[in-house]
């Protein structure tokens, strides 16, 4: 009987500029010792190459496709090139390369949806630096939401979540100015926000019966409207509509006690209302090995908590724990979805 090999991650390249190249390398060269999932790097061959010289790292690359991956892995890194229009300098972002860096992402979901890997991966990419070439998403995010849309034709809705090792959060809204919060916030959006994430938590993650500590927009949860009236007005209803779903959801919560010890062993998953009430805790309680992925998604995607830092790029001094942490969380993602799978459920 012929062995069934797992179909690998798909790791996206990210920036090339930037540290993605650097910790894809420290990981593969200590694949053994970790005990690495398999991966297929979709990206430049010859930027991986020029970066393994540049950091004295031996790294032996072979092209390969998702099907040859798993064979290779344990002696080269198996890469699908997609290839830069001019080569990569540690720390000098190009937009000229914009075009690669998207279609590497492109590629990977493609991939995935496919069924010839088992999650999307991505290293990081600096939007400043996509948005000079048009790129016209806020974010990752945003248009992996989109390459979902477009291949399905069905709208989805994204949801960030951090997990780490002492906390799982989730913004409800996520690329925004704080001014504009209030305005976005709606009873649907947390309602759906929140819907996703419990569904996700089921099927991905395992987590039977989810428990969601819902935060508060304003300090003391609105003080009872004496601090502002979203949290009664907005808040409130849609917690009560999760739990009319049969959803474990509380609050509105004041953000200022949700994260200590004590409070976190009493839910799953804190969602919050804007970027930073949900990525500060986060980091403060897991900065090196928190991974950000994306529910709601039809497929399993998830990337280091960190941007591209080209200052460090090329240095050797950059640490690749998030990227660990975001490789080993999306085998353990594609092994539950499997099973859950199996079982006729999602």
């Amino acid at each position: 009987m012929t062995a069934v090999t797992a179909p690998p991650l798909a790791l996206t390249m990210g920036d090339p500029s930037g540290i993605g190249l650097d910790i894809t390398l420290a990981l593969w060269a200590a694949r053994r010792t970790l005990g690495l999932p398999a991966f297929l790097f979709i990206g430049d061959p010859e930027a991986l190459a020029d970066r393994a010289k540049a950091l004295g790292t031996e790294a032996a690359i072979a092209e390969a496709t998702p099907e040859t991956a798993a064979s290779v892995f344990d002696d080269a890194i198996p890469v699908l090139p997609v290839r830069l229009a001019e080569p990569a300098l540690a720390g000098a972002p190009s937009s000229r390369n914009a075009g690669a860096i998207i279609g590497a992402i492109e590629t990977a979901v493609t991939l995935t949806m496919a069924g010839r890997c088992a999650a999307v991966v991505t290293n990081p990419i600096a939007k400043a630096v996509l948005y000079d070439a048009g790129f016209p998403f806020p974010g990752h995010t945003e248009y992996l939401a989109a390459l979902a849309t477009r291949a399905t034709g069905r709208p989805v809705l994204p949801v960030m979540l951090l997990a780490g090792p002492k906390l799982r959060s989730v913004p409800v809204t996520i690329h925004i100015p704080l001014k504009d919060v209030p305005a976005a916030l709606t009873e649907d959006l947390v309602f759906e926000t929140a819907l996703v994430t419990a569904n996700d938590l089921r099927q991905r993650f395992g987590i039977a019966a989810p428990r969601l500590a819902v935060a508060g927009l304003n300090p003391h949860a609105g003080e009872g409207g004496a601090l502002g009236v979203e949290d009664d007005a907005v808040v409130a209803p849609a917690i009560a509509r999760l739990k009319a779903a049969g959803i474990d959801a509380f609050g509105p919560l004041p953000a200022d006690t949700m994260f200590h010890e004590a409070a976190r062993a009493t839910y799953d998953v804190a969602i919050c209302m804007y970027h930073d009430q949900a990525l500060i805790p986060a980091k403060a309680l897991g900065f090196d090995d928190s991974v950000n992925a994306t529910l709601g998604l039809p497929f399993i995607r998830t990337s280091p908590d960190h941007g591209t830092a080209f200052a460090l790029a090329g240095t050797g001094k950059a640490k690749p724990d998030s990227l660990l942490a975001a490789l080993r969380l999306a085998r353990e993602l594609a092994l539950h979805e499997g099973a859950a799978a199996l079982r006729g459920e999602g």
